[in-house]
């Protein structure tokens, strides 16, 4: 299974790469993530419960993060079992580009292979769960890196120098009109 696309991030490059590799963001945002726990140098165990078509299963697994380039890129190998459901393995390629202060474009190559019952329920359902999986996991990213990052809050828009004069008639005015009216 061969899965790219792009996506572009609310966030400067600095940021995005801080929350790729930030555990509690990526276990919130990985549909099904149960666990992500260090497992020494850029390595981490993973637990997660996933349904592809009638298969339901929970994966152990193990993600190592390897050439390293903050803040532009890494390499993620990744190794998991299902037990009888089966097992994945493969790996990413993960590259941040720049193309504004808080716009950064993050681009993925994933290359992997499934067994057990997971490769006996047909390549194209596996696909479409990957690319579900995706799209699942990039909207709930996303939602996290705004709600950590929000957007600047536009300047106050200026009152014209005459509306003070105008405020306290209109005060008066309305004054006026409550006295009529419960009067």
């Amino acid at each position: 299974m061969n899965l790219t696309g792009q996506q572009t991030l609310p966030v400067a490059q600095a940021e995005a790469w801080a929350a790729l590799n930030d555990i509690t963001m990526l276990q919130a945002a990985v549909p099904g993530c149960e666990a992500i726990t260090p497992a020494g140098d850029n390595a981490f165990d993973v637990l997660m419960a996933v349904s592809i078509g009638p298969v339901k299963a929970r994966f152990k697994g193990r993600l190592q993060l390897s050439d390293l380039v903050p803040p532009q890129s890494y390499r993620l190998a990744f190794d998991a079992s299902g037990g009888a459901a089966g097992h994945g393995k493969g790996q990413a390629l993960v590259a941040l580009e720049a193309l504004a202060p808080r716009q950064t474009r993050l681009t993925y190559e994933v290359t992997a292979s499934v067994g057990g019952k997971l490769a006996q329920i047909g390549s194209r359902l596996v696909d479409l769960a990957a690319q579900k999986l995706a799209e699942d996991f990039f909207a709930r990213f996303q939602a996290g890196l705004l709600e950590r990052h929000p957007p600047a809050v536009p300047a106050t828009v200026q009152v014209p120098a005459t509306a003070p004069a105008a405020t306290p008639n209109l005060l008066r005015r309305l004054r006026d009109w409550l006295r009529r009216l419960v009067g």
